[in-house]
């Protein structure tokens, strides 16, 4: 990920959190991640691919220092770069309901925010 340029790491957020939103449909109750195998492999697979958006947002502000505070602040980018950390690193501390909660209440303006940055990069 670390050699994708900046408007291909963008790219590549904005069509996992469609990914994501494709896989939530489904889902609606974090019992419905923990109740049966397919739950589980569902939850599996978002959680990847927001550890995914984790780390390119990672790689963005290391490789683009500021870049991301044209859309939202520092301190917002740091909670998703430091949930990436906590898969990354904590896997079995994750709870279902963070996930859940992040699917339901998050994607939406975390998307915003990409496509805002996605413009300002396309002019």
């Amino acid at each position: 990920m670390d050699k994708l340029s900046l408007k291909e790491l963008l790219h590549y957020i904005d069509e996992s959190i469609d990914v994501v939103k494709m896989r939530f449909v489904p889902i609606e109750s974090v019992d419905d991640f923990l109740r049966t195998p397919e739950g589980n492999e569902k939850l599996d697979a978002i959680i990847l691919r927001i550890q995914t958006i984790g780390e390119a947002i990672k790689n963005i502000d290391k490789h683009h220092r500021g870049f991301m505070e044209q859309a939202a602040p520092a301190e917002y980018w740091s909670h998703i770069i430091k949930l990436r950390e906590l898969i990354s690193h904590h896997y079995l501390d994750l709870d279902a309901e963070i996930i859940f909660d992040i699917c339901e209440e998050k994607l939406d303006e975390l998307q915003g925010y990409i496509r805002t940055l996605e413009r300002n990069i396309n002019g």
